[in-house]
């Protein structure tokens, strides 16, 4: 078929794009909330299950990140062709129910199973949330949109290191819940159940978000020249490969910057502790500071620099500020397990942080600015199942696996983050500039 532009559209008000892009921003504050309790129950877990460090990773990471990823992918199709707003409230309304559900788990495997069908509720989220931005703003104004949306990640982190942390130094030296009818349950797992059922408040919230008129769509000719704005899966798979040196680098390097920064959100608080023998409360407010302070610059900073150099330069200044932001990122996450103390490794995960949070607003804004409507939710999908599954899967693991087997001792968790920062860092810059010569050519050749 052939490709010709769609027609001019008209963005919705100012008022109506950012209410959605704040009620998103709470799902997703609410979506790291749930998702990174765990981490931090780690040695009460361990305790109180018998596991070791490897089965303790499988849960933080393959046991979430099984479905997040895989699900993602056929609704980012169903977010191009149906409500973005009621999957979203539908998957909030899931995921919600489910982390409330690693509160009742028995055992090892009730504790996957809920992990899981977290996963599975937060795979609606990203794709439909990009999507519906995109139909929001115009290209020289997502960034700042985006960048909003994603402090998402650093103040969900945030308030579970705070907030989680506080009440797990309570609960950690009580006697276990008896509860009607469900039983006796660890003091650990009533946090599960206090976070995850006011979610449900959210997916409310998202029912008074407008769903937005589709912008930028692509046009197609078909073969008896009629016009048409319906995609097929062929085309989409075409058009995906075509630019799959644009698409791919940026994924590549994406994933590596996600598989460290899941590394430390699984080990640090873990990594303080063994490393430098503090308080649980104390790691949990030092951590959590630093999340809150270093995300929203990162993001929100990001955001704006990303608009302000796309008007400027153009073409691939997102993708080159992306990989200038992987060489900083990789230099401090390296260092900051090496530093002599906590106060010292704190003050290093700032700007790694920072650059975390950057990267999470430039990624998807490049995508975005070569994707049509119609492909928006799927390649989001595609670009969330590779970064979240080397991620989840590798990040918690590769730490863990190091430690258990080849350092052999868990006092040394922190030689094993920093050889994954050092090496996986190192592939993530590598492909960042990489990628820069193929995307500028399809920004430049964009039809839509």
């Amino acid at each position: 078929m052939d490709q010709k532009p769609a027609l001019d559209h008209s963005y919705p008000s100012s008022a109506s794009a950012w209410y959605a892009v704040i009620i998103l921003t709470i799902a997703y504050v609410v979506s790291f909330l749930d998702r990174q309790l765990l981490s931090l129950v780690v040695p009460l877990v361990k305790r109180d299950l018998l596991l070791t460090d490897t089965q303790v990773s499988l849960l933080l990471g393959l046991a979430f990140a099984l479905f997040y990823t895989t699900m993602g992918i056929p609704i980012g199709r169903l977010a191009d062709k149906k409500s973005r707003r009621t999957i979203i409230a539908v998957g909030i309304s899931f995921w919600c129910l489910m982390t409330a559900a690693c509160g009742f788990a028995k055992n090892y495997m009730q504790l996957f199973l809920a992990r899981v069908g977290v996963g599975v509720g937060e795979a609606t989220l990203s794709p439909s949330s990009l999507s519906m931005i995109g139909d929001y703003f115009p290209k020289d104004k997502r960034g700042r949109a985006l960048g909003l949306f994603n402090i998402g990640v650093s103040v969900g982190s945030g308030i579970a290191f705070i907030v989680g942390g506080q009440i797990i130094a309570y609960v950690a030296t009580r006697d276990n819940i008896i509860l009607p009818i469900i039983g006796e349950i660890f003091p650990w797992q009533a946090l599960f159940i206090m976070v995850g059922l006011p979610g449900l408040l959210v997916a409310a919230l998202m029912m008074t978000v407008k769903e937005p008129e589709r912008s930028e769509k692509i046009v197609l000719k078909s073969d008896d020249g009629d016009a048409t704005d319906q995609v097929s899966i062929k085309e989409t798979v075409n058009f995906i490969l075509e630019r799959k040196s644009a698409y791919g680098w940026l994924f590549l390097s994406m994933a590596c910057s996600v598989l460290i920064g899941y590394a430390f959100l699984s080990w640090m608080p873990t990594m303080y502790d063994r490393t430098y023998g503090i308080d649980f409360k104390t790691i949990t407010i030092w951590l959590g500071i630093a999340f809150l302070v270093s995300g929203p610059i990162g993001a929100i900073g990001t955001g704006w620099l990303g608009d302000h150099v796309f008007k400027k330069y153009g073409g691939s200044a997102h993708i080159k500020l992306f990989a200038y932001t992987m060489i900083i990122l990789t230099f401090a996450a390296t260092l900051v397990p090496l530093m002599p103390t906590y106060q010292l490794a704190t003050l290093m995960f700032v700007p790694q942080a920072i650059m975390a949070a950057g990267q999470t607003a430039l990624a998807p804004l490049a995508i975005l600015n070569i994707t049509p409507n119609q492909l928006r939710g799927q390649v989001a999908a595609i670009y969330f199942f590779v970064i979240s599954m080397t991620g989840y899967t590798l990040g918690p693991t590769s730490v863990a696996l190091l430690t258990d087997y080849v350092f052999k001792d868990e006092s040394l968790i922190a030689y094993s983050m920093a050889v994954v920062s050092l090496i996986v860092g190192l592939i993530g810059v590598f492909a960042g500039f990489k990628g820069v010569k193929p995307y500028r050519k399809y920004i430049e050749a964009e039809k839509y």
